[in-house]
């Protein structure tokens, strides 16, 4: 990361802002939690719980290589509070949608992020 494209937003602000912004990208009846990652400034802690009888929540770390873009990594996909095997076909596609909207929720932070 180079000194000029580094992040520029205190942690706590980036959580509340994300806290807002990622409700508006995920689907309506689904919940997000953020959370600051502790071990890193750059990183923060996501988790999308499912809306409906399936009670799936995956568990996202949310990196900024630079002031614009996101790594994005899955951590844990649990069901109703277990660990569960993410590599079944209905799970990789709940994984990449949440993976797309996390995404898009950086890019609405852009003109926050990359000040």
């Amino acid at each position: 990361m180079s000194k000029q494209d580094k992040l520029r937003i205190d942690q706590q602000q980036l959580v509340a802002a994300w806290e807002r912004t990622l409700p508006t990208t995920i689907n309506e009846a689904d919940r997000a939690i953020v959370k600051a990652d502790e071990a890193s400034e750059n990183t923060l802690r996501i988790t999308i719980h499912t809306a409906g009888h399936q009670m799936y929540s995956f568990d996202y770390s949310v990196t900024y290589v630079d002031s614009r873009e996101v790594k994005v990594q899955l951590i844990d996909v649990e069901r109703d509070g277990r660990s569960i095997d993410e590599r079944t076909d209905i799970i990789q596609q709940l994984v990449q949608d949440y993976t797309r909207h996390i995404h898009e929720c950086a890019q609405a932070l852009h003109e926050l992020t990359h000040a």
